[in-house]
């Protein structure tokens, strides 16, 4: 049984419960079927992450099976969940975690408009503001990469570095989003899914109207600043 100091377990079995629970988030929001998808979380202080096991259902999913891994992708062997093969995804999100240091989750989903996009190779435009707000322009598309290696992962991190976007889809896949946690990757996924959605509902009605990039820029600040509550102690 491999052991790690109390303050180290603590934070692994933190991130456990999270990226187990957020699984149910992505049913809930309709994004994946059977055993599709996956999150993960890195776990605050070490090069090592967090992720469900491959083709395990929803409903089984529990901290105990989730499944520690480093960096590399490798599952630390003698801990909870270790007998257990990782997603089929691991090499990706692990090669976003050793590439991305500001990331704190990935997550991978087939939800059906944001996937539809993906097929068609087409970058989702911006032209609502809740696309503004949450991803501060266009979702754009990845390459193509076949699963089984870190192809996904270099496809992920060349289209999203420099790129304000918390979402990218893989061309032919399906959207891959990144977030502070796993918790903040989780809802980049469902709003994805909502305005890749909405967008598509409104280019059958007749042409899109595009967002000025200076409304864009001013929608993306003030919520990525200001929208919410202060954190407690602070000046309102």
């Amino acid at each position: 049984m491999t052991v790690f100091d109390s303050g180290l377990e603590d934070a692994i079995q933190a991130v456990r419960e999270d990226v187990s629970a957020l699984h149910g988030e992505l049913v809930r929001n309709g994004l994946v079927i059977w055993t599709g998808g996956n999150v993960s979380g890195r776990v605050p202080g070490a090069d090592l992450f967090v992720i469900k096991p491959s083709g395990v259902a929803y409903d089984d999913l529990a901290p105990e099976n989730m499944i520690l891994c480093d960096l590399d992708g490798a599952v630390i062997a003698g801990t909870p969940g270790s007998e257990r093969s990782p997603s089929s995804d691991t090499a990706a999100h692990a090669y976003v975690y050793r590439n991305m240091p500001e990331v704190g989750g990935v997550v991978h989903t087939h939800s059906d408009y944001a996937t539809a996009w993906a097929a068609r190779g087409e970058e989702i435009p911006c032209v609502i503001t809740a696309m503004a707000d949450e991803f501060g322009g266009p979702i754009p598309v990845g390459p193509f990469a076949i699963i089984g290696d870190d192809s996904i992962g270099r496809g992920i991190v060349e289209t999203l570095s420099g790129h304000r976007s918390r979402a990218v889809l893989m061309a032919n896949h399906g959207p891959f989003t990144i977030g502070r946690d796993a918790r903040d990757a989780v809802k980049a996924a469902v709003m994805v899914e909502d305005v890749a959605r909405t967008v598509h509902i409104a280019r059958q009605g007749g042409p899109l109207i595009p967002l000025a990039q200076e409304a864009i820029d001013s929608l993306f600040t003030r919520y990525q600043n200001v929208y919410g509550q202060a954190p407690q102690g602070a000046i309102a």
